[in-house]
Parts: C-alpha cells; structure tokens; sequence
C-alpha cells in the first residue's frame, strides 16, 4: 500500500471516529452525521480498495487505470464541495431566519411606551425606520398630519440601533418607538413594523423615510387608493412628480430597475426605489419579505408576485435634511440594489 493510500486509511478512519465520538448523546444531529460518515467511509473505501470507483470511472469513460480514477475522484469530490456549499447555505439561511424573527419579535414585545400604546394607535400609521436621525426626526415628525382621508394616522418609528437620541425625540413626539438592539437595515426593521402593525390590526400603513426627503403633506395621495379600495400598495413616484437635482447616474438607475422590474413583473412601475408608500397592513404582512437592505425591489417583487394590486402615485423628492447618505457610491449601490432584486425575483 503506497504511503498516499495509507494516509488515506488514516483520515477516513479518524474522521468516522471522530463523527460517531462527538454525536453521541446531546449532540445528536441525523443530517451532519450521516454527512460526516458517508464522506469518512468514502475516503476509507477509496483509500484501501482504489478499484472500488472502477465502475463509476468506466460508466462516464474516464479513461484507464490511476488517470481515470484521479479523474473521477476529482469530479465527485468537487461535487460533493458543491453539495456541502449548497447544505452549510441552507443551515445559515435557516439560522438567519430563526435570528431575524427572535429580534424582530423581541423589538414588538418592547415598544414603547409600554403604558400608552393603544392611545397612539390610529387607524393609519407611518412606519420610519432611523439610524441616528435624532436632527432630521425633530423636523419631520411635527409635520406629520394627525389625519388623513378621515382616518387618524399615529406614527411608529424604527429606531434601527441608534447610537443618538432618535429614541427619545420620537417619544417626545407622540411617537410609538420600536427598537433594535443592533443596526440591521432598513429592511430588516420594516419588518419590525409590518409585523407589530399586522398584530394590533391596523389597516393602513404608510412608510417614508427618516431624512426629510418626503413631504408629510403627499400621505394623504398615497393613502386615497388604499382607502377606496382601488390599490392594495401605492407607489410614490419621483418620475411621475418630480425630485431635488441628484446625481445622474442614479436618476438613470432609477429608470433603467424600473423599467427591468416592469418587464420581469409584468407590473408598470416608473419609481422602484421609492421608500415612500401606502399599503394594506393585511396584504404587506403575508408576504414573504426577508432581505435587510434594499428593501423596495423585494416589497416590489413578492407584491407583484403576491397579486397585490399594485400603483403610483406623482410624489416630490428632497435633499436630505440633516447628515450624510449611507448609500454608498452609484455603482455600489447599484450592485446590491440589483443583487437584491435578483434574489427577490428568484425567491
């Protein structure tokens, strides 16, 4: 026996030792250890008896003796690599999910403020997710409307792991206040309102951004569709209205995603990056949102997907009040922007 095939024997040999030694009891884990000793069993049977991959190697004619079986165990090994990827992918995907739902319902459980919640509920509320707005907050939230369309509209912000005192200016406000303990995304803390929202069955929901871009005073067109039963979401639209002079890269990207979504989708869109929409808590809820950036292609997609009836309305986009954008340069964005609409679709 060659020394290569010998040292073979001996990893086979300690890697189903090593399985059957560590799940035994508590550890107990079907799917990795049947992994673990297939994967150790090969590697002892290919070692001792190379012969044994004969039949596989002259099946796909891989050519004759130790060039056909190196061949072959080349391609099955990188199949098995490929295999393991695909598994460890839907361990961490599933841990995600398991992570995500824990902090999402941990930051429902803890809205503030405890005591006065039913009274800041309204029949329409605003979700704004925050990261260290505290600035921007304190001239936004004085210029919400307390109602629109007839229907009371209360305010629920997101404090996405704020380090400033977006908190406490939102409860000085009137505001409900749901936390993070860490910064996650907007994404990730929209869900926090979808779902704290969806379980104290309110209708309406309606989300803008923290960085005074949006004008309070447009709720009330984006809301009417919902409210008549027309829209199940409503799309504000910079196209359609108009926006602050920003870069033209990003203007063109706007257009370029929009009309790509339009065309995957079947759903006429000209703003697929707007944050600023009305939507019926009910329907946003059951869809199966879980990316924590980029969020507005995925709202998009799982909607369109959903048969949500989907529109725009023309809308005024506005620098940024206070601080810097997070993100990114053009292409960055852009990547991740188009990233995420690609998993979305695919979802």
């Amino acid at each position: 026996m060659s020394e290569l095939r010998l040292f073979g024997v001996l990893v086979g040999s300690a890697m189903l030792i090593f399985i059957f030694a560590y799940f035994r009891g508590e550890r107990w884990n079907r799917g990795t250890f049947t992994l673990g000793a297939l994967t150790g069993a090969a590697v002892l049977i290919v070692s001792w008896v190379p012969a044994s991959i004969n039949i596989i190697r002259d099946l796909f004619k891989l050519g004759d003796f130790e060039y056909g079986r190196l061949l072959t165990l080349l391609i099955f090994s990188n199949v098995a690599a490929l295999l393991l990827v695909f598994y460890t992918k839907a361990k961490l995907d599933t841990l995600k999910d398991l992570v995500d739902r824990s902090l999402r319902y941990g930051a429902i459980e803890a809205v503030m403020p405890a005591d006065d919640i039913a009274a800041r509920l309204k029949g329409a509320m605003v979700i704004i997710p925050a990261l260290n707005e505290a600035e921007n907050l304190d001239v936004l939230l004085p210029r919400i409307p307390k109602e629109v369309c007839g229907v009371g509209l209360g305010v629920l912000v997101i404090d996405d792991g704020s380090t400033d005192g977006t908190r406490d200016v939102a409860l000085r406000h009137g505001c409900l206040v749901a936390r993070t303990a860490v910064n996650r995304g907007q994404g990730a803390a929209s869900r926090v309102g979808y779902a704290f929202l969806a379980r104290a069955k309110v209708s309406i929901g309606v989300t803008m951004d923290a960085d005074n871009q949006h004008d309070p005073n447009e709720i009330a067109q984006l809301v009417e569709p919902i409210i008549s039963g027309r829209l199940d979401l409503v799309i504000g639209s910079r196209i359609l209205g108009g926006a602050d002079r920003d870069s033209m890269v990003r203007s063109l990207g706007v257009v370029i995603f929009s009309k790509l979504i339009s065309l995957v989708m079947d759903v006429q869109v000209t703003d697929c990056s707007s944050g600023f929409k009305a939507f019926r808590i009910s329907k946003l809820a059951a869809l199966d949102l879980r990316e924590d950036q980029f969020q507005s292609s995925e709202v998009l997609i799982a909607a369109a997907k959903g048969g949500l009836r989907i529109g725009e309305v023309p809308i005024q986009i506005r620098r940024r009040g206070f601080g810097e954008s997070r993100k990114g340069t053009n292409v960055v964005y852009a990547m991740l922007w188009l990233r995420t609409m690609a998993k979305s679709w695919w979802r």
